[in-house]
């Protein structure tokens, strides 16, 4: 949290080292948090990275009320979702833009030899992280009166400090197919 003593609105720097890796996290993945209430003094926005290694996935989840901005800094990450039944991929690379609506389910993949590394903004300034069993299953947002803040299982988590390494049994993706990179494609297809 910034100083108390801070004079009011100015500008807040968060040095690399200041980073904070004691988010929310997901398998498979490490989030760090740049720009957020905890770093900057941030109300409404949540700026941070994520680090994919070579030849992993993370777990399913989503970011609830969260909208998702991603830009591609380094590798190739490929952003697993479901439509209709049927799996869809979008395979980014560096200098591409990628949006996540919120409450949608979803995973990241990273089958190259490099780490995959993404600059995250968010709607929220919390790190919002709803960890789930698979990408099919619907989500229903919560009544307009209740709140995130508590981690129940299947709840949104936001903030708790989880492991940051790849667990062990995380799987490769696989061999999938090459997708349209703003439409996707049908897994084991190439159909869109």
């Amino acid at each position: 949290m910034p100083d108390s003593s801070d004079p009011g609105p100015a500008i807040r720097h968060v040095p690399a080292a200041a980073r904070r890796a004691d988010t929310a996290q997901s398998a498979g993945m490490v989030r760090y948090e740049g720009i957020s209430g905890r770093t900057a003094g941030s109300e409404r926005i949540w700026l941070g990275e994520n680090h994919v290694a070579p030849h992993v996935r993370s777990a399913d989840h989503h970011h609830g009320e969260s909208e998702s901005a991603i830009y591609v800094v380094a590798g190739h990450p490929v952003f697993v979702y479901a439509e209709g039944g049927v799996e869809r991929r979008i395979e980014a690379g560096p200098g591409d833009y990628v949006f996540v609506p919120p409450y949608l389910p979803h995973r990241e993949e990273n089958p190259g030899t490099e780490e995959a590394f993404v600059i995250l903004a968010r709607s929220t300034q919390e790190s919002i992280v709803v960890n789930l069993d698979g990408l099919d299953g619907p989500v229903t947002p919560p009544a307009p009166a209740a709140t995130s803040g508590s981690a129940t299982p299947g709840s949104a988590t936001s903030g708790s400090a989880t492991s940051g390494s790849a667990p062990p049994g995380s799987a490769p993706p696989g061999s999938a197919p090459s997708g349209d990179a703003w439409h996707g494609t049908e897994q084991g297809t190439g159909a869109p």
